[in-house]
């Protein structure tokens, strides 16, 4: 039996399918993957978030330990509520995981880290912090629900006290704000808009009942995999791990090598790959024949050498099987990927495939 969130009673009353995702029992489908995902594009649709790890930074030395943490640059966080997405390195520049930081106040920042990683990565964090005027803690109190999709926003401030609504509504992206015992964030991880709503666990299921009744439909893991696919989103532990860094995952733009004077875990080992020349990249591939990209399938690239699908699917929405790889440098234009010993060929794309309900990609 793995662990289990606020909400797992709720799952099986609702029918859902459960598997075992990073240690947890968690929804894959409630009904029709297609539906769920189609849902998500079209109108609303709600994840169980609860298994990722909540971690408050609390101290007068808070913000000084975050630069020295992570790879994106906290000081870019000046506005209450502001957030920005990161990775946490280690000393050889490989991903221990990618993460969100909130800046609430001075002295208060909240970060949202991976399931998987959540145990390894609270040890990092404490082991980092030895010394510095700082305080970890895991807010296992509270449970997560992302509800996304164009109508999400509006169903979810239809939940919130009157006085309240007009001020979520316009949040901006990546930002967020306290209402009551709730943290609402402008963020997900589905290509659309929506929030991410942190809340005291007791309270979940009232809220994601009140949800579905306003017209949000129940989406599993399934679904939330095609949509980050489409929306070019990486997965830790397909397409980037510890062994891998930022700048051949596709997340150059994550790191702040400015100021030259902030250091930073990883620092060293990434601006020794820059001068070196990074010799892989990480790009999108769009199946141009029958057949579905998976992951560790092997891609063959004429006068280059070969490369790897990190993560593949059939897309619903292009209704084509879409994927990302890490490929040589020299990699554009055509790759052809091995399928049950059949060479077929795939065109490289610029991700993402689909956001916000539009396709980006020439078809």
């Amino acid at each position: 039996m793995g662990r289990r969130t606020p909400l797992y009673n709720l799952h099986l009353e609702l029918g859902a399918r459960l598997v075992d995702f990073g240690g947890w029992d968690m929804p894959v489908q409630y009904s029709s993957q297609l539906e769920e995902h189609r849902a998500v594009r079209s109108s609303a649709g709600l994840f169980d978030v609860s298994h990722m790890c909540v971690i408050d930074v609390r101290g007068s030395g808070a913000r000084a330990y975050l630069k020295w943490l992570l790879a994106n640059d906290v000081d870019k966080l000046r506005m209450p509520g502001k957030a920005l997405y990161s990775c946490m390195l280690n000393e050889r520049g490989g991903i221990i995981d990618d993460l969100i930081v909130t800046f609430v106040h001075e002295t208060w920042f909240r970060i949202v880290v991976n399931a998987g990683t959540r145990d390894g990565d609270l040890a990092w964090m404490r082991e980092q912090a030895h010394g510095r005027e700082v305080e970890i803690v895991e807010r296992a109190d509270l449970a997560m629900i992302a509800a996304q999709g164009p109508r999400a926003r509006a169903l979810v401030a239809d939940l919130l006290p009157e006085r309240e609504r007009d001020a979520t509504l316009a949040l901006e992206p990546f930002y967020g704000r306290a209402v009551g015992d709730w943290f609402v964030s402008r963020t997900g991880y589905t290509g659309e808009d929506g929030f991410e709503i942190m809340l005291p666990a007791d309270a979940a299921e009232d809220a994601w009942r009140k949800l579905n009744t306003a017209g949000a439909m129940s989406c599993g893991l399934g679904a939330r995999d095609t949509l980050r696919l489409e929306a070019g989103m990486n997965l830790y532990g397909n397409d980037m791990d510890e062994n891998l860094t930022p700048l051949e995952s596709g997340l150059a733009w994550t790191v702040a090598m400015e100021p030259a004077t902030r250091d930073f875990v990883g620092r060293e080992a990434l601006q020794a790959l820059k001068t070196a020349g990074v010799p892989r990249k990480f790009v999108g591939l769009l199946l141009e024949a029958r057949g579905v990209l998976r992951a560790h399938q092997r891609l063959v690239i004429a006068e280059v050498g070969e490369g790897e699908v990190t993560s593949g699917t059939f897309s619903p929405t292009l209704e084509r099987s879409i994927g990302f790889a890490r490929v040589p440098r020299a990699t554009a234009g055509q790759v052809q990927v091995d399928i049950r010993g059949k060479l077929l060929d795939a065109r490289v794309v610029k991700l993402p495939f689909v956001r916000n309900g539009r396709i980006l990609i020439q078809l």
